[in-house]
């Protein structure tokens, strides 16, 4: 047990109930004839001092002799962040003695808090000047506990130290923080997502709630990188069900055990189906059975090249797999139907845009004559998904490069897979008859510096 002001709180609730209860105990038995009437005052005292003396010696043995033990053997470590995420992670890393970590400091950017102290830790310095930190005070480990961290910076401290012992971990973004408090089991390497440095969305957050809490919500494509991404953080907003459709069982299964672990205890059911959005009978089913409120639409052929190769099935798929599961949504009553698309639905030159934008006309053609809300979102290149340049970046590290590039010269624009899901989310909150969402994609990025912030040794 590890008081803190909180404990101390609650320790104060409950000894002030159990006098309550003494004292109404006492005065219905026999009104204190018997008794001074400062018996319950001094009780309540009493019991307070001992719960306190009980709690705070744990704390100052602690503090005293674990911590101080754990400081000369641990791992010198500087947390960025001195917000509520990090002061959670020093709690954690406090309460996990055997990982040997030793924080030295905070830095935040926010000038009012330097000088000031997270459980005995000092706010050291401005975030830019964690260079001169790390040498100052020999850190071996820096943790990013910051929900935008400045991906330029984060960068240019990582080149700084990649020829020393000095580690970087992460935590995922706050996007994907979700259910619970950030664990240290979830920090990670830093990936060149992180060093996008866009700030984080500022969601309308009780606009989404609004209509997926309590609700039934299925998710075509739910094994894929943005519809398992979608499913969790649908899983935020509380819906009474989530219905896990995909065609690939083992995606599928995955998502499925992840959220599951992850859902202990809540009132959230998963429901897991194999499906094909082609099959109009199966699909129709499915929604008889289980009568779903809300539709996220993220099952799709995406692969340019491939769909060009097998034309007929990206418009069986993307066209008529969209029209089945629309027109069901329609005849159901489902309140609202979001659909994913691209960009390259935008005056299509390809087969795979082409068949988005036929699945998007569509779609607008029925929200006309229809209660349920048809939207579409469109968005580019999604960092990490399946299909990006990351991936194959990584696997070219992997196998000794080199890393190539089309041209040293060519820009893209990219977005997080917790940046798109989340904005997907707001998007639904927010269509009302057939509206196409374009995502903003901020700032263009250079694929040879891309290229580069995976591995600065392996490209042509």
């Amino acid at each position: 047990m590890y008081a803190s002001i909180h404990d101390l709180v609650e320790i104060i609730k409950v000894t002030l109930l159990s006098s309550l209860i003494s004292t109404t105990a006492l005065l219905f038995y026999n009104r204190f004839e018997q008794l001074s009437r400062m018996v319950p005052v001094l009780d309540t005292l009493l019991l307070l001092s001992f719960l306190c003396i009980r709690s705070f010696s744990w704390r100052v043995f602690r503090d005293q002799y674990i911590l101080k033990k754990s400081k000369e053997e641990g791992l010198p470590t500087l947390i960025l962040g001195a917000g509520k995420v990090g002061a959670t992670l020093l709690s954690e890393i406090r309460r996990h003695n055997e990982l040997k970590l030793n924080p030295v400091g905070f830095l935040d950017d926010n000038v009012q808090k330097i000088g000031a102290h997270i459980q005995g830790i000092p706010i050291l310095a401005k975030i830019d000047q964690a260079e001169q930190i790390i040498n100052r005070f020999g850190v071996k480990q820096v943790i990013i506990a910051m929900s935008s961290p400045d991906g330029k910076l984060i960068s240019r401290l990582i080149r700084s130290f990649e020829h020393t012992d000095v580690k970087f971990k992460i935590l995922p973004s706050l996007g994907s923080l979700f259910f619970d408090s950030p664990k240290l089991n979830q920090l990670r390497e830093v990936q060149v997502e992180d060093l996008l440095g866009r700030p984080v969305v500022d969601l309308e957050i009780e606009s989404i709630r609004s209509y997926l809490k309590g609700k039934s919500i299925l998710v075509s494509g739910a094994g894929g990188s943005i519809g398992s991404e979608l499913c969790r953080q649908v899983a935020v907003f509380e819906p009474s069900r989530i219905l896990l459709l995909d065609s690939a069982e083992t995606p599928l299964y995955e998502i499925e055990y992840e959220l599951g672990k992850k859902l202990q205890g809540q009132n959230i059911e998963l429901v897991p189906i194999v499906a094909d959005i082609k099959n109009l009978s199966r699909i129709s089913s499915i929604f008889e059975k289980h009568s779903p409120e809300v539709v996220f639409h993220s099952a799709a052929y995406k692969h340019v090249p491939m769909m060009e190769i097998n034309p007929t099935e990206a418009v069986m798929n993307n066209v008529l797999g969209t029209k089945n599961i629309a027109d069901i949504s329609r005849i159901s009553g489902v309140e609202r139907f979001v659909l994913i698309s691209t960009d390259k639905a935008v005056n299509p030159v390809n087969i795979m845009g082409a068949s988005k934008r036929a699945a998007e006309s569509y779609l607008q053609h029925i929200s006309r004559e229809t209660r349920t809300k048809f939207i579409t979102v469109r968005f580019g290149n999604v960092l990490g998904s399946n299909g990006s340049v990351i991936p194959r970046f990584r696997e070219q590290i992997a196998n000794g490069g080199p890393v190539t590039v089309t041209h040293p010269d060519v820009i893209r624009y990219f977005m997080t897979i917790p940046e798109a899901t989340q904005l997907v989310l707001q998007a639904g909150s927010m269509g009302e008859c057939g509206e196409i969402f374009i995502l903003e994609m901020g700032e263009p990025v250079k694929i040879l510096s891309l290229c580069r912030r995976n591995d600065s040794s392996l490209w042509t």
